[in-house]
């Protein structure tokens, strides 16, 4: 039968309806947002220990924006691009083990893209494809390894661009990944311990981006979190209510991007927020995440971007001017839809298509077989999704 749209139809209209009547009241605590964001914005110091008293007293997962050093409205014009710059984009995918499948694997693609801004030459291409088969397909303890899959690919991107920054250059570098800085993974239970060893490798890699003095950032485009609405939230509470901050969300509905698309001009950049979270005390000193927001968009069609940075560009006026003047210019290539050129090169070189999934999947098959190597074949359930019913 498939989708039942008569059905379908109902509970569009009713969406339709819920949306309609919440648009007044999403409008009023946008501008409410913008108001406490003008209201509090040279409060910084007394906001930064409200946040970490909430975080260590009450909520130890508390995920908000704390301040940093410039004022919480504060918006920067687009700095001038140095010469001569390199740029380091990486970005990866992975296929992930399928239970149905003829042969069960993983496979992380981390590709890097290295270009000289201006430059004649075209970008050098690194691609690193890693086959995961066997007990390195489910882990230690059997458990299913998605996740573990992309812990590996943010690791080599990271891996990979540390190497590739390492090489000499005359001249100032920045890199770029996509997506947040702070790394995912099973930081409790069985799993733990490969977190832990996981995170160690991470850090290496960002502390090897610190020691070649590289302006790294993580581009999260659409973002969808409220982290400095969070801190307006936090600014709201009573000094005897911080214990209720968990159930406090007096500007729920309203986004960060949403917020910051009234006050960033085209090419301006927000104030540096630190980022707290149940990750804080995982990244330290020159690791310490942060993050700004950035317009890449045009006069009336904001498009706005959050950039996550560790401290050590963030605390460096030098570096902090250099990557978003880098990201702008990036952004400009792909007008109609801003989004760093060479960030997006590298997911169009790390993509893994469906041709090259079979294409894996027929030499895994031939080697195993070809070594008398039991193959256990398809899963009865793909085999009839597949239609391939035998006589």
């Amino acid at each position: 039968m498939g989708v039942n749209y008569l059905q379908l139809k109902t509970q569009v209209k009713e969406v339709g309806e819920a949306a309609a009547g919440q648009v007044g009241e999403r409008r009023l605590r946008l501008e409410q947002a913008l108001a406490l964001l003008h209201q509090y914005a040279g409060q910084g110091s007394e906001l930064r220990p409200r946040v970490e008293q909430i975080a260590a007293s009450f909520e130890q997962t508390l995920r908000c924006a704390s301040p940093a050093h410039e004022l919480l409205d504060a918006h920067f014009a687009l700095p001038a691009l140095p010469a001569p710059v390199r740029l380091l984009a990486a970005d990866g995918s992975q296929i992930e083990p399928d239970r149905h499948a003829e042969v069960e694997y993983g496979l992380v693609n981390a590709a890097v893209l290295d270009l000289v801004l201006g430059a004649s030459q075209p970008a050098a291409r690194t691609v690193v494809s890693r086959l995961y088969y066997g007990e390195r397909v489910f882990g230690e303890f059997g458990l299913p390894s998605s996740e573990m899959l992309e812990l590996q690919r943010d690791l080599e991107e990271r891996i990979q661009l540390a190497d590739r920054a390492s090489e000499p250059f005359e001249g100032s570098q920045a890199a770029l990944t996509d997506g947040p800085l702070e790394l995912w993974g099973a930081k409790q239970g069985r799993q733990a311990d490969s977190f832990e060893r996981s995170l160690e490798v991470y850090q290496q890699s960002l502390r090897d981006l610190w020691r070649l003095g590289v302006a790294y950032g993580g581009y999260v485009d659409k973002p969808a979190a409220g982290l400095v609405v969070r801190l307006l939230e936090v600014a709201l509470l009573d000094r005897s209510e911080l214990g209720r901050v968990r159930d406090h969300h007096p500007l729920e509905g309203v986004r960060d991007r949403a917020v910051f698309a009234r006050l960033l001009g085209p090419g301006e950049r927000s104030a540096v927020f630190a980022l707290q979270s149940g990750s804080t005390h995982r990244y330290r000193e020159a690791l310490a995440l942060h993050f700004f927001y950035l317009n890449t968009g045009r006069e009336g069609r904001p498009r706005i971007a959050r950039v996550e940075i560790p401290a050590w560009v963030a605390q460096d006026a030098r570096q902090l001017d250099l990557l978003h003047a880098v990201l702008v210019q990036q952004c400009q290539s792909l007008s109609a839809a801003p989004y760093p050129y060479l960030l997006h090169r590298a997911h169009e070189e790390a993509v893994v298509s469906l041709q090259d999934k079979e294409q894996i999947t027929q030499m895994l098959l031939q080697e195993l077989r070809g070594r008398g190597v039991e193959v256990d074949g398809l899963s009865s359930k793909l085999f009839l999704k597949l239609g391939k019913r035998g006589g």
